[in-house]
């Protein structure tokens, strides 16, 4: 059976990847952007580790096309970031995404001819993250550098290996539920088999993003 091209789920995430969770009304004066316990919480200090796993019942996939269902999907994926710049609100938040993990054993395709997920791996970390007090995210890479996404199929032809790009990410932050969601962020094929999909839209909410197990909160 012929494979067709595959979608390559997208780092994303990298992604993925960030560390927020909510636009709010701008708080009083001296409030932090980013906060543990409520918005107008305390603030996250700079240096913290925030964490967030894919929202429960939800899916992190790679399509083939904004409107298509045909693709990669993950039930377990997970990003990491540092806080480097938390300012006053209204102001924008600084993080560096230092990881952003797709577990491959949950991770499946409806592509015909793909037989399994041998590996979705986020490359060029870490990103710079940041956050706006209109919940606004964007990921970026390092200056020269792109984000960056491998993964790697099992397929009926034997296996192989997809990389997708992006010059940055755009999401957006809630604070009904601490999370970020990413919407159909597109990624170009910049190597790779010919039954690799030309682009792959990626698609995730992360939730609830904490800091040491509190959740956070954008002001």
């Amino acid at each position: 059976m012929r494979t067709r091209p595959l979608l390559a789920l997208a780092g994303t995430a990298t992604a993925l990847a960030l560390a927020m969770a909510a636009p709010a009304p701008a708080s009083a004066d001296g409030t932090a952007v980013l906060t543990t316990g409520s918005t107008g919480g305390t603030a996250v200090a700079t240096g913290d580790t925030l964490t967030a796993p894919l929202a429960s019942g939800t899916l992190a996939t790679l399509y083939s096309s904004a409107t298509g269902t045909s693709g990669v999907r993950c039930t377990s994926s997970q990003f990491t970031a540092a806080v480097t710049g938390n300012p006053a609100a209204p102001g924008t938040a600084t993080e560096s995404v230092t990881g952003h993990t797709f577990d491959a054993a949950s991770c499946t395709s409806n592509v015909i001819g793909v037989t399994g997920v041998s590996s979705i791996t986020v490359d060029n970390l870490p990103y710079t993250a940041t956050v706006a007090s209109d919940g606004t995210l964007t990921v970026s890479p390092a200056s020269g550098s792109s984000i960056q996404t491998t993964v790697k199929l099992k397929t009926l032809l034997g296996s192989i290996t997809c990389v997708y790009q992006a010059a940055s990410l755009t999401g957006k932050a809630d604070n009904s539920d601490s999370s970020i969601s990413f919407t159909n962020q597109q990624f170009t094929k910049s190597s790779g088999s010919s039954l690799c999909f030309a682009s792959g839209y990626f698609t995730a909410k992360y939730a609830p993003v904490a800091d040491g197990g509190a959740q956070v909160y954008v002001n």
